[in-house]
């Protein structure tokens, strides 16, 4: 009976993952879509405003279970797996192709296995560090693959997406280490809930979003963004968080092993093209992800 639940759990694992990879591959193209009509700021707020509502009554279920110690905890994730990044990937893709940003968000997995030896104490084998030294390779041919104007040199906007995953590898691990007893949707709501204040604050109240709203070409670009809100963050961090609690931090990071492959063909399908640099930077990214992962 054991044997048959083991085998079940890692089915789940394993389709959880393949799924998580479709939705956030496809989060790069929403992003890209809402920015035709709003700010990267605009775009990062509301993609998180879109989440927490979504996900208040959830949240709001879940306060009772939670002591002091959780909100610090959720707070922190809050910000670093969720609120940082929104704003980070927005910002980065006003200079960068949907599939340029999907490709960098590869190296995640590897940030999660240093943030996680730095700063909790984790232990990384001797053999890990190629895998490592090949991601770090990958994300500098990327960093100088170009920008959306130009096919060659230096794109500091490219050092935002890493920025993101610096930030995902400390959230990854917190969740880990501190939130063992706490489900994955209350995780995911209560964090989410925790920053929509400051979101909603600064897209209703400093932003000209709603001056934009107005216009009947931003709506399409605003569904793009509640649909990514919605489904890119909200449901897709619940599957992530659960993961990571099923698993292991770095098995969920590597979701990244798919996103780049999606967020290529949404990039192909809408008319991005990539040289010879990006593709040598996949694979040693990915290539890296997975030698971090089997040794």
């Amino acid at each position: 009976m054991k044997r048959i639940s083991a085998r079940n759990s890692g089915v789940v694992a394993w389709g959880a993952l393949i799924l998580l990879g479709l939705v956030w591959g496809s989060s790069f193209i929403l992003i890209k879509r809402g920015l035709t009509a709003f700010s990267g700021s605009e775009v990062g707020a509301l993609r998180m405003v879109a989440a927490g509502a979504f996900l208040l009554p959830v949240a709001v279920m879940s306060f009772p279970k939670l002591n002091r110690r959780h909100w610090g905890v959720l707070v922190v994730i809050g910000f670093l797996g969720s609120l940082i990044p929104a704003f980070l990937f927005a910002w980065a893709q006003t200079q960068l192709s949907s599939s340029s940003t999907g490709i960098i968000n590869a190296v995640t997995p590897l940030n999660v296995l240093v943030v996680g030896a730095i700063f909790f104490h984790q232990t990384i084998a001797r053999k890990q560090l190629l895998g490592l030294l090949m991601g770090l390779v990958g994300t500098v041919l990327l960093i100088l693959a170009g920008s959306a104007e130009s096919s060659t040199g230096f794109n500091a906007y490219s050092l935002l997406v890493v920025g993101a995953t610096v930030c995902y590898g400390f959230s990854s691990n917190i969740i880990k280490q501190y939130t063992y007893d706490l489900t994955p949707q209350t995780i995911t709501a209560v964090s989410l809930v925790l920053m929509l204040p400051i979101a909603a604050g600064y897209l209703f109240g400093y932003s000209s979003f709603l001056p934009t709203l107005e216009q009947q070409q931003a709506w399409w670009p605003f569904l793009a963004i509640v649909t990514l809100g919605v489904v890119g963050t909200a449901l897709a961090l619940i599957i992530f968080n659960k993961l990571v609690q099923l698993r292991s931090p770095v098995f969920a990071a590597s979701v990244t092993y798919l996103v780049p492959m999606v967020a290529i063909l949404w990039g192909f399908i809408d008319g991005e093209s990539l040289n010879y640099q990006h593709f040598l930077g996949m694979l040693a990214i990915l290539g890296g992800v997975y030698i971090a992962n089997r040794l």
